[in-house]
C-alpha cells in the first residue's frame, strides 16, 4: 500500500465515530416517587377498580368482598407508610397543603381578572390533586366498615344503601382525580400519570425521593398475593343458586 493510499484512508478512519461517541446520551432524571409508594397507588386502583364491578351479582361475590379486604388492607399500610416513610410520603406533606385550601378558595372568590385567574389557579392545581387524595384515603374506612357489616349481614337493606352510597361517592371522587390529572397534562402539555409510572421525572436536580424501596414494594406484592391465594384455597364450596354468607354456611345444621 502506497503513501498515497494510506493518506486517503486517514481521513476516512478517523472520521468513523467511536462506539461510545455514536450513542445518544440520555436525558436527565430524577426520581420523585419510590417503587412502595407506586405499588401501594396502583394495587389500591386495581382492588377498588375490580371490586366496584364486580359489586353486583352473587356469582363474583367473593371476590367482591376479597378486594374490600385488599383495599381497606393497602390503605392502611399507605397510612402507616405516610407515618414512618421517607419524608416526601408523609401524611404531613399532604397535610400542609390541605391547610392551603380555604385561603386559595378566598382568593379564587376575590378574582376579579382573567389574569387573576390564571395566577390563582395555579397553586390550586397541587391543592385540588391534595384534596384528591385525601378523601380517597378518608372514603375508605366507611366504605370498608359497612361492606365489612353487609358481608356479615348486620342490617338490612338500609346498610347495602351506605356501603353503596360511599362506593359511589369513592367512585366520583376517583374519576375526579384522574380528570384532573389529565386536564393537567393538556394544560402543562407533560403527562403528569408518567411519575407514578415510571417514578421518574425529566430535568436536572436530585432525586427527591433518596431510596426506591424496591424490596418493600416486592413485600407488599407478595403480601397482597398471598392474601388472595389464602382466600382463594379457604372459599366456602357453595351450592348452585345459593347465596355467599360468612356467618349463615351451617345452617341447615
Amino acid at each position: 500500500m502506497t503513501s498515497d493510499t494510506l493518506s486517503t484512508a486517514s481521513p476516512s478512519s478517523a472520521s468513523a465515530p467511536s462506539p461510545a461517541q455514536a450513542q445518544t446520551p440520555r436525558p436527565a432524571t430524577r426520581r420523585v416517587v419510590d417503587a412502595t409508594t407506586r405499588m401501594l397507588h396502583w394495587l389500591m386502583a386495581l382492588s377498588f377498580t375490580v371490586a366496584y364491578i364486580t359489586a353486583d351479582g352473587e356469582r363474583w361475590r367473593l371476590v367482591h368482598v376479597t378486594l374490600g379486604y385488599t383495599l381497606a388492607g393497602l390503605v392502611v399500610a399507605r397510612v402507616l407508610w405516610g407515618l414512618f416513610g421517607p419524608r416526601q410520603t408523609r401524611l404531613s406533606v399532604l397535610w400542609r397543603k390541605l391547610q392551603g385550601v380555604p385561603a386559595w378558595l378566598k382568593s379564587m372568590a376575590a378574582v376579579s381578572s382573567p389574569t387573576a385567574l390564571q395566577a390563582t389557579w395555579r397553586p390550586g392545581q397541587n391543592l385540588l390533586m391534595a384534596l384528591a387524595v385525601a378523601l380517597i384515603l378518608a372514603l375508605v374506612a366507611p366504605l370498608s366498615l359497612s361492606g365489612y357489616a353487609v358481608w356479615d349481614e348486620w342490617g338490612g337493606e338500609w346498610l347495602e344503601e351506605v356501603h353503596e352510597f360511599f362506593g359511589n361517592t369513592l367512585l366520583f371522587v376517583v374519576l375526579a382525580h384522574i380528570g384532573l390529572i389529565a386536564l393537567l397534562s393538556a394544560l402543562r402539555r407533560k403527562n403528569q400519570a408518567l411519575p407514578m409510572l415510571t417514578g421518574r421525572v425529566q430535568g436536572p436536580g436530585p432525586d427527591l425521593a433518596k431510596h426506591n424501596h424496591r424490596a418493600l414494594a416486592a413485600l407488599v406484592l407478595a403480601c397482597v398475593l398471598g392474601f388472595w391465594a389464602w382466600q382463594w384455597n379457604n372459599a366456602p364450596v357453595q351450592p348452585a343458586g345459593a347465596s355467599w354468607s360468612e356467618n349463615h354456611d351451617d345452617d341447615d345444621d
